[in-house]
């Protein structure tokens, strides 16, 4: 299982997450995030995949930054026609996030299919992302695409037995956000490190 710890800024915070062996670690380059990276973390990680995460941007500064900070995954998170996508020309692996709250929101994913390497399945809420909130899960069964998933959302420390049960053909991984951290940016590494041994167990 993948798992991915997003919303990374603070340097040491960088290096504790990747000492916990996670294979994404994903960096926000949204302006209006309270966890958006304004200026380069004195240190990045080099033991886990490094993922940028993009809403409408202007596809030039998705560029620039790709290679500045030498990222491994995009992760388009707005309204990102697969044109764009065609047009970004980039070496990366790509995900592209959908907002879920029912089963006619999967119809959406069609159009992307064979264009990125993972769909991210996030809650539908005011916000674009990191609203805090798990959507209902049941709903997964009616995916059908064939693109593999991450499941976001509002996973937190209490939802480990949640995740060890549930099961689909297409799900790659999870994505730990807003709901393990002290305060927007900064994670509990502690709280992390407890729920990947109940999900490893």
């Amino acid at each position: 299982m993948v798992i991915k710890v997003c919303g990374m800024r603070e340097p040491e915070n960088i290096r504790e997450a990747e000492a916990l062996g996670i294979d994404l670690m994903g960096f926000i380059f949204w302006p209006k995030s309270s966890r958006f990276v304004s200026e380069r973390p004195a240190y990045l990680p080099t033991t886990c995949r490094r993922v940028g995460v993009f809403v409408d941007e202007h596809i030039e500064e998705v560029q620039r930054i790709a290679g500045e900070y030498a990222l491994d995954i995009i992760q388009l998170h707005g309204h990102e026609s697969p044109d764009y996508i065609r047009q970004l020309h980039l070496s990366c692996s790509l995900i592209k996030a959908f907002n879920i709250a029912t089963i006619d929101d999967f119809t959406a994913c069609i159009p992307y299919e064979g264009l990125v390497d993972y769909f991210l399945f996030d809650t539908k809420g005011q916000r674009v992302g990191g609203n805090g909130q798990k959507f209902d899960w049941s709903v997964l069964k009616a995916y059908r695409c064939q693109t593999p998933f991450l499941l976001s959302g509002g996973i937190g420390p209490d939802d480990a037995l949640r995740i060890k049960a549930f099961s689909h053909p297409r799900y790659a991984g999870i994505d730990l956000n807003s709901r393990f951290e002290l305060s927007p940016g900064l994670k509990d590494i502690d709280s992390i490190k407890s729920f990947l041994e109940k999900v490893k167990r």
